[in-house]
């Protein structure tokens, strides 16, 4: 049976591209100085103005999507006679997910012969985005709710993603970081080396002197990890570093080429809790490969 596909803003992904595969998003909220505001068309929003604000110290702050929200938007796809699949941000840096299973759990009894899944990705961003385009193949694929659902837990233990800060301020701001002993890298002017661990937590796994050198180590776990990448979308964000971002790409292409890079804006709720400069990559490895 067809079901519907369902995420939220942190997957990242372009505005035209969910329009077209009939994803609903559900928005996560971001404040400036006090001021709610949400990003849900990627194509026009003005990244580098609030990006440059942070720059100047205005400070950003970011909401939970509360269960009501999670009700809302799932309720009618159910009454419509679709079962759901919600691709969501990762439990280990939000939330969000828990109100996300409490509309689950609210709605089972609700509509019993309907299936209604909620998949914690371990990721934001385009960690997260790689799973619903997964997820959209499923679906297009033919499989049953429940069999995608089981599929992409098990998919989402592959995506790996690594990236560096120009600060980890925002991180620990936000208490973000897991491991806050890498606090003394950035204090030294040494750009910290992160990733998603297991439990979808962000971790400090190692540093370099500057940013090219932590570029370079990036490519590095790249090479080293990628399953198949000419198989596979390669995906890069970046926090108002475009042309960091291109070099990256570049590098990508050089070392084991993929069969795309799909390289974009981080949308400003992940964007604010990392910074500006901030530069991540993804990409499928192996089973294991987040402990790596």
């Amino acid at each position: 049976m067809p079901f519907t596909v369902v995420t939220d803003t942190s997957a990242n992904l372009p505005t035209p591209l969910l329009k077209q595969n009939g994803v609903p998003v559900l928005p996560f909220t971001y404040l400036v100085e006090g001021e709610p505001k949400v990003c849900l068309d990627t194509e026009t929003f003005d990244y580098g103005a609030l990006y440059e604000a942070m720059d100047r110290g205005v400070k950003i702050t970011t909401a939970q999507i509360n269960p009501q929200t999670y009700v809302d938007c799932f309720r009618p796809l159910l009454t419509a006679g679709q079962d759901v699949v919600f691709v969501g941000m990762s439990s280990g840096i939000s939330g969000s997910l828990a109100s996300a299973e409490i509309a689950r759990a609210e709605l089972a009894g609700e509509f019993p012969g309907r299936t209604l899944c909620v998949v914690d990705t371990k990721g934001a961003s385009l960690g997260e985005g790689i799973a619903v385009l997964e997820a959209i193949r499923c679906r297009d694929g033919g499989m049953s709710a429940a069999e995608a659902a089981e599929h992409l837990r098990a998919y989402c233990k592959r995506i790996y993603q690594v990236f560096t800060v120009d600060d980890l301020m925002y991180l620990r701001r936000g208490g973000r970081l897991s491991n806050a002993a890498a606090v003394v890298g950035t204090l030294l002017g040494i750009k910290p080396l992160l990733k998603g661990d297991p439990e979808g937590r962000i971790v400090s796994f190692g540093k370099a002197r500057s940013r090219k050198a932590v570029m370079e180590a990036m490519v590095k776990k790249y090479a080293a990890l990628a399953a198949e990448p000419e198989d596979q979308q390669v995906c890069i964000a970046h926090v108002n570093c475009l042309a960091d971002a291109e070099r990256l790409a570049e590098a990508i292409r050089a070392v084991r080429p993929p069969k795309d890079i799909l390289l974009l804006e981080y949308e400003p709720v992940t964007g604010s809790h990392l910074g500006p400069r901030a530069l991540a990559l993804f990409f499928l490895g192996d089973e294991n490969v987040r402990t790596k």
